[in-house]
């Protein structure tokens, strides 16, 4: 069973920063494309970033690009979100998920993810 653990979430202001990690158990987590989702308050879950199997390629929503950056270290079995710039909308519940299948680059649709973290709040005040 994979599980994956979520941390590095708080209360930032505007333009702040912050580190999100995204650590992960099995001994396979180099073989999965992972990505970044998020969920505000009423809102439906949105595609953040992804980053393929070996780390090689990354996508980023429109909305994070030039602000955020994905990236893997798969020594430690770990995804990373740095988050730069931040504004009161990027504020929500932050996930990390693992590629349903092997192999991939950048899926960004939720259900091509089978396992997801418990996710962790990030707040940005205006």
């Amino acid at each position: 069973q994979v599980q994956l653990v979520e941390s590095g979430g708080g209360l930032v202001q505007t333009g702040g920063s912050l580190r999100l990690s995204c650590a992960a158990s099995g001994r396979t987590f180099s073989n999965f494309a992972m990505a970044w989702f998020r969920q505000a308050p009423g809102k439906e879950r949105e595609f953040v970033a992804a980053i393929s199997y070996n780390g090689g390629t990354t996508y980023y929503a429109d909305s994070v690009k030039g602000r955020f950056t994905i990236s893997k270290d798969n020594a430690k079995n770990t995804m990373y979100l740095h988050m730069n710039s931040l504004k009161p909308e990027d504020t929500a519940v932050y996930y990390c998920a693992r590629d349903r299948y092997t192999w991939r680059r950048t899926p960004m649709t939720p259900d091509e993810y089978d396992y997801w973290g418990q996710g962790t709040q990030v707040t940005v005040s205006s």
